[in-house]
């Protein structure tokens, strides 16, 4: 076989079942041998970043990495934005860099570049194959090392000269067979009687959960145990402020998510003697404030109980036991009502949260209606929220993708808002090809309103020029002539009641269908 040929190969036999491609000619082998690998499915993507985002959401959901197929270093690069926020989320992916024949390299031909400096900050591991018969083990290599450290970017540089190269199948297979980047362990043993020492001082704790798989500080079983303790403890929870990933709805407590700008998430942190971090990084502005710190808490009012990637649902669980908490008896929280009329982002929050199936997916991105929808969901059916955590812009749709494919028997409702959307959009044409059951809700304000809103912080006003600068409505973006023109069935919905109607026969659809809600 040829060494692209044992490289996919030795993929799927380590549970990589597809791959999220944009290929050019220096992958061409690789794409020649998805013919003689039947294992791997193979979804396009017309633009790099709609790869690299698809590939995020699909190892939120599925917990074991995909891979993406990218064009030497500048379609890599197209890519990086997205694996920013995937390794923020300590998503596993594994990424294939197609490079010149190893012979043609000192050409510095007009696309060569030094891949591997593009690759290092968005990745935990980079290797480059320097053969043919390399190929398989590097394979195996680069799926052990995307589990790794809670889960992170595995990168292989493929020369194209070496993916055409024959290798025998017995090197091949054995080559995939040897050992490979062992997972990582945790570092030491949890000491539950240490920290339910220093718990236990505490007069007013908060415990801060971050998000990620079942185990999470986000998952089931942790948001049951942290409500336990903050009943025994007089104590308060919440969620990060962009979760990888969380459990909502029914049956769960109904903790908020920390607020975005400073000054409200010192006013619910600053209250705390101790904050406990469950699987959550320690609490940072956003962005550097004047006047306020950086670092939201000082290190003396921090107890890490488990960094992220560890199991955070075990170590609750067990100062609960110690704490003698009670029993969690869960109170479904009351569905708001949708106020009729046009659209605000409360109403469509209600609208949404009063629509969403049981065990539905919600990636989310966008302030306009993610975080009224948060609000307005606790009483929703149990589901599944994703968010965008790296902050890079442009994760909303293509994570709804991935997701939707690693579970096919799930609906994915995307809310996102209409300028990060823009930054890809191609997505909705892979969505139309792989006919997938996702319901694409986007607020159409016609503005970069967060920008606007950072601008009119501390009462400031809203220059001309600042406002022209945040603008999208000259021209205004056609959102339902933009989703036909991708294939995408699409409507607009200018009130509540119209929503309402046309989200109801959307979520009956069994691919996907975009609304534009006119705000």
């Amino acid at each position: 076989m040829s060494g692209a040929s044992a490289l996919l190969k030795a993929l799927c036999k380590q549970g990589v079942e597809v791959c999220f491609a944009n290929p050019g000619t220096t992958e061409l082998d690789l794409v020649r041998a998805m013919e003689a690998v039947p294992g791997m499915r193979c979804v396009v993507g017309l633009q790099e970043n709609v790869c690299t985002g698809a590939a995020d959401g699909y190892g939120r959901l599925a917990g074991k990495p995909a891979s993406t197929l990218l064009h030497l270093g500048p379609g890599f690069a197209n890519g990086i934005a997205n694996l920013h926020n995937a390794r923020r989320a300590r998503t596993p992916i594994v990424n294939i860099i197609g490079d010149h024949a190893s012979w043609h390299l000192e050409c510095d031909a007009p696309l060569t570049s030094d891949i591997e400096s593009l690759a290092r900050p968005v990745s935990g591991w980079v290797e480059r194959i320097d053969s043919a018969q390399a190929a398989a083990g590097a394979a195996r290599a680069a799926v052990q090392a995307s589990l790794s450290n809670g889960g992170q970017g595995a990168t292989l540089i493929f020369p194209a000269d070496f993916q055409a190269e024959d290798v025998a199948d017995d090197v091949a297979d054995s080559a995939a067979s040897e050992a490979g980047a062992g997972a990582g362990a945790e570092p030491e043993a949890f000491d539950a009687a240490a920290a339910w020492q220093r718990l236990s001082r505490a007069q007013r704790p908060l415990f801060l959960l971050g998000g990620g798989g079942p185990a999470s500080g986000l998952g089931r079983r942790a948001q049951i145990a942290a409500a336990r303790l903050c009943a025994a403890l007089g104590g308060k929870a919440y969620a990060e402020t962009f979760p990888a990933r969380s459990e909502r709805g029914q049956g769960l407590p109904d903790f908020d998510r920390l607020p975005y700008f400073p000054e409200p998430a010192r006013a619910a942190l600053d209250a705390a003697d101790l904050v406990v971090l469950v699987g959550a990084l320690p609490p940072v502005t956003y962005f550097g404030y004047a006047g306020h710190p950086s670092r939201l808490v000082p290190a003396e009012r921090l107890l890490e109980l488990a960094a992220p990637g560890q199991d955070a649902a075990s170590r609750l669980e067990a100062l609960a036991e110690l704490a003698g908490a009670p029993a969690f008896e869960p109170v479904t929280a009351a569905l708001p009502v949708p106020a009729a009329g046009a659209l605000t982002p409360q109403s469509i929050a209600a609208v949404v949260a009063r629509a969403l199936p049981d065990q539905a997916i919600v990636s989310v991105e966008g302030g306009t209606c993610g975080y009224p929808l948060y609000a307005a969901s606790a009483g929703a059916a149990p589901h599944t929220v994703l968010t965008n955590t790296g902050g890079a812009i442009g994760q909303g749709l293509p994570v709804a993708m991935g997701a939707a494919i690693a579970c096919p028997d799930r609906r994915v409702v995307a809310v996102l808002s209409d300028g990060s959307t823009q930054y890809t959009i191609q997505t909705l044409w892979s969505l139309a090809h792989e006919n997938l059951p996702v319901t694409v809700l986007i607020a159409a304000n016609h503005q970069y309103a967060i920008l606007r809103n950072e601008l009119r912080r501390g009462n400031a006003a809203l220059g001309a020029r600042a406002a022209e600068l945040t603008a999208l409505d000259r021209p205004r973006i056609d959102w339902v002539g933009l989703a036909a023109s991708y294939g995408v069935q699409a409507s607009r919905a200018t009130t509540s009641e119209e929503l309402a109607a046309q989200l109801e026969s959307a979520l009956r659809q069994p691919g996907p269908v975009l609304i534009e809600m006119a705000l």
